[in-house]
């Protein structure tokens, strides 16, 4: 009897480690990466593209954030809302997504998100945020069309939340357009929020998401891309001049030119805000004063139809508040308002403020590690594309010395230097953002040309499959090895 007993109260000890479950995967993978994330939301999914509605939180879904600190949902809409100018989803994508905190940011704004396919290609994609939005930004045209290629996929929010409510008696406020009323404060003009803080956190996604891939697959990726939009394409550029050797080539498109020499954001921003009035009251006419003074800040041609303008939407949308953001990051003795947003003289502040020194802290240098593609519209009326992409390109052809586009890796630059490939891709009538076709059909959508481009930067990094040159893609046509109309194009808007 006694030994019956015994034995049993052995089996009791013995039974709760038996039946214990094993570690989950995200349990496996968390402790991989250890200690670099914080308020981790780890799980399994289904499926890791956006027809699982999981796959994006809800806009304000953080606990303890103030109204559109946090806006996920709308943040994936902002580059292409449109369906049709979105990549078809054909398959569901299962496999675990992982979204946090980055432990070691001091200020707990920066966000990080990776999504990691059951059945993966051996790569990795590392995603820029466009304007102040968030790691979910790309959701839509990134992250949708390389999850469903077998691509993990990391992206972030350069550090910084969105936006909260504000009063115009606020210093750092920004109104959202000349006649609204409402007044928003970006996170990105708080004095613990540099812009500089842009590259650094695109870099160290690119670490984190490397760590997570082995944790969750054995092997680093084979290979790591950067791809964004906007100020995300400017994180691609920053990433490839500054990442070494973390990053194999990268796509960026209409990434943001930085530098502390005009042109730049706040040279041509005050133009439009300053004779955009003038304009409206000449009836839109595009032989007026201030439509050749628009122009000649750099801007494309207006569109104008029986209810609207394209000007007139990039009014409303983002001259002035996007001005106003930069003006009070970069020189936040200006008085915006008492002084008006469209008087603001960037050569002349650069007497009175750090205004330029702040500039170049975050400034491009052209000299990319790995290759880099840039695809951008003639029609872009936030960041004209003379001003911006062709800005870069001529920047990346002055820090390769002999001042010429190599294209192709077997270039030198006559000490004997391999030059990263760059190319410039631009689309005819090609707007900033996709969702301004749906009010202009003249504009040419960007969303395919840029993913093809992703297409070809793989194929050229894997394969050595020559990148097409530089050239001009028509209304309706492709990026073509044999273009019709290499470099440039000839005008900026081709009409219906």
């Amino acid at each position: 009897m006694l030994l019956r007993t015994t034995c049993a109260a052995a089996l009791a000890l013995l039974l709760p480690l038996s039946v214990s479950a094993a570690p989950s995967r995200c349990d496996q993978i968390l402790k991989k990466i250890g200690n670099q994330l914080a308020d981790v939301n780890c799980f399994e999914s289904t499926d890791l593209t956006t027809t699982n509605p999981a796959t994006t939180p809800l806009d304000n879904s953080i606990a303890g954030l103030p109204l559109f600190a946090f806006t996920p949902t709308t943040d994936r809409g902002v580059i292409a809302p449109v369906a049709s100018s979105r990549p078809p989803i054909t398959i569901a994508v299962p496999g675990i997504q992982i979204q946090a905190r980055i432990a070691s940011d001091p200020t707990g704004e920066a966000r990080f998100l990776l999504r990691l396919p059951d059945s993966w290609n051996g790569r990795l994609v590392v995603a820029g945020a466009s304007g102040t939005r968030s790691e979910f930004n790309g959701d839509f045209v990134w992250s949708d069309y390389v999850v469903q290629k077998g691509y993990a996929y990391a992206s972030q929010n350069k550090g910084v939340l969105n936006l909260q409510l504000s009063s115009a008696s606020d210093p750092l406020a920004c109104r959202l357009n000349p006649s609204s009323g409402v007044f928003v404060r970006f996170y990105d003009n708080e004095a613990n929020q540099p812009f500089t803080r842009w590259a650094q956190f695109i870099v160290l996604a690119a670490q984190i998401a490397t760590d997570g891939v082995k944790a969750a697959y054995g092997p680093p990726p084979r290979y790591t891309y950067a791809v964004g939009t906007s100020n995300g394409g400017y994180q691609v550029r920053r990433a490839l001049e500054t990442g070494k050797n973390l990053f194999d080539g990268g796509v960026d498109w209409e990434g943001t030119f930085v530098d502390e020499h005009a042109p730049n954001l706040l040279t041509d921003l005050p133009a439009a805000i300053l004779n955009f009035p003038d304009y409206v009251a000449s009836g839109r006419s595009p032989t007026s004063t201030a439509a050749k003074n628009i122009m000649a800040a750099g801007y494309p041609p207006d569109i104008v139809t029986a209810t609207s303008s394209l000007w007139t939407t990039n009014s409303n949308s983002f001259w002035e508040v996007t001005q106003c953001q930069w003006q009070k990051r970069l020189d936040p003795a200006y008085n915006t308002y008492g002084s008006g947003p469209g008087n603001y003289n960037y050569v002349q502040r650069l007497s009175y403020s750090d205004v330029g020194d702040e500039m170049a802290a975050f400034a491009t240098s052209g000299d990319i590690q790995a290759p880099l593609i840039t695809v951008a519209g003639t029609m872009d009326s936030l960041l004209p594309i003379d001003h911006h992409a062709r800005a870069y390109a001529r920047k990346v052809a002055a820090a390769q010395d002999d001042g010429k586009d190599n294209g192709n890796d077997d270039g030198n630059d006559g000490k004997g230097k391999k030059q990263p490939a760059y190319r410039l891709y631009e689309v005819q009538n090609g707007n900033h953002v996709d969702s301004n076709q749906a009010l202009f059909p003249s504009l040419e959508l960007i969303t395919p040309h840029a993913q093809k481009a992703f297409d070809l930067m793989v194929n050229f990094v894997e394969n050595k499959v020559a990148l097409p040159p530089d050239q001009c893609i028509p209304r309706g046509g492709a990026i073509a090895a044999a273009p019709t109309q290499p470099g440039h194009c000839a005008t900026q808007f081709v009409g219906p």
